[in-house]
């Protein structure tokens, strides 16, 4: 194959020099992104292939991408003069296997397109990443976690197979439908994470189970963020088993009241949790939540069990955090993790960091897995003393979190806006054989180089 054109992808499909659209060069945490060769959108893992083979042949570097969710750079071009392959027109969901509960779908379908359609047929996939217009090629990509991770686990609980091609245009299955294996290594887990560095994903089957027949939400209000950290502790060792325990800020809410135009169910104190809970049986969810309920009694300003309208509304605000914060200010969204009983230790040390550095600092989060979501803020400040104060502010962030025994990362990715945090935090020996991995798969750096390490 000579000539891009001979991949049987129509003109509305292929942009190639000054056709590029302006949106494969615009991202909230990379600025000045240089020019690409090309943005090819295929439909079928056969294109995919032949657009790997077009690459190897021109000898081009190539950027997979799904809905450009994500918040780490890790779909951004870097170098120019790339091939970028956009896989979110492949959004098919080709079977649901009810003897086996798998669903088989395409990379581009987005995830709360997937939530819906199970949901509506008795089944749960229950990894619920606050982005519901997110790939679930690119939760594969980043091991996207969500709001129900306490409970049930991060996207790679829920892969059994992936169809992945590689930058060499070879293509592999990874994973198989059985549900246990101890049939050499376990190259699945190896791709689910690894940012789009080692391979292409065409097709995956999902692991699903059956839905929860009752849930429910409680909101509580504390007077501090020390406390809501307190409660979220009790209530993990309760036995109220949770779902998910969402901590917010009063200060980072208000931005999603006044975008929803609507408040929280709750107006005191200046810190909350949501907590989330189901089950099959009635009775014993009711229990729980008195449990839950009963063990940070102590430590609450109120506490609400919410009407399945109010949950709805509520999580709304929850989830409009960040669409809020758009509207109002420039902003560096984080997703460092720490171990849960560090969690206010170091909501509290960004507090300090706060006063220290001259930067607003914002936490919302998922409490019941120690993900902190700690937000910068720009709002006045001149480009030099964002620039200034972000890096000093990261800086120390990053070493607590070391400190603590954390990780840059919980969902996000490295990307290319955490590398140097990563190669800092992370063991040389690590990332010696890291690399080590990238060249058996990707022998020429074909495939999004320059990210995660």
């Amino acid at each position: 194959m000579q000539y891009l054109e001979k991949i049987k992808i129509d003109s509305s499909r292929l942009f190639m020099g000054d056709a590029v659209p302006e949106i494969y060069y615009h991202d909230t945490y990379v600025k000045n992104i240089k020019p690409v060769y090309a943005v090819a959108l295929p439909k079928t893992h056969d294109e995919v292939k032949a657009l790997v083979h077009y690459a190897v042949e021109k000898d081009l570097v190539i950027i997979a991408r799904g809905a450009g969710t994500g918040v780490a750079g890790s779909q951004v071009p870097i170098q120019g003069n790339e091939l970028i392959i956009d896989v979110h027109l492949m959004d098919n969901i080709l079977e649901l296997d009810e003897e086996t509960l798998t669903l088989t779908v395409e990379p581009g379908v987005l995830v709360g397109t997937i939530h819906d359609y199970v949901e509506k047929k008795g089944y749960f996939y229950p990894p619920d990443p606050a982005s519901k217009h997110s790939t679930i090629g690119g939760n594969v990509a980043t091991n996207a976690g969500g709001l129900r991770a306490v409970k049930y686990g991060t996207t790679r609980d829920y892969i059994r197979e992936l169809t992945v091609v590689l930058p060499t245009a070879e293509e592999m299955t990874l994973g198989s439908l059985n549900i246990k294996s101890s049939s050499g290594y376990d190259l699945k887990d190896l791709f689910i994470g690894s940012e789009g560095t080692l391979g292409i994903t065409t097709k995956i089957r999902l692991k699903l189970i059956p839905l929860p027949k009752a849930s429910v939400t409680i909101l509580q209000a504390f007077e501090t963020v020390q406390q809501a950290t307190q409660a979220t502790l009790a209530i993990l060792k309760s036995g109220a088993d949770p779902s998910g325990v969402e901590l917010f800020e009063r200060s980072a809410l208000y931005y999603a009241e006044q975008n929803l135009g609507y408040p929280l169910k709750s107006q005191v104190g200046e810190a909350y949790l949501m907590i989330s809970l189901d089950g099959n049986d009635q009775d014993e969810l009711s229990h729980r939540i008195a449990l839950a309920e009963t063990v940070t009694h102590a430590l609450i300003m109120e506490s609400h069990v919410l009407t399945a309208d109010e949950a709805k509304r509520n999580w709304a605000l929850r989830d409009n955090i960040l669409l809020g914060l758009t509207a109002f200010t420039e902003f560096e969204l984080l997703d460092e993790v720490v171990p849960i009983n560090k969690f206010a230790e170091l909501i509290e040390a960004t507090k300090e960091m706060q006063k220290k550095h001259g930067l607003n600092v914002l936490n919302f989060g998922h409490a019941g897995d120690g993900n902190v979501h700690t937000l910068l803020m720009k709002d006045d400040l001149t480009e030099e003393q964002w620039t200034q104060r972000r890096a000093a502010l990261l800086k120390d962030l990053y070493q607590k979190v070391a400190d603590l025994g954390g990780l840059p990362s919980a969902e996000h990715g490295i990307g290319i806006i955490k590398k140097e945090y990563m190669n800092t935090m992370t063991e040389d020996i690590n990332l010696d054989y890291m690399r080590q991995i990238k060249r058996v798969f990707d022998p020429d750096d074909r495939l999004n180089p320059g990210k995660v390490f």
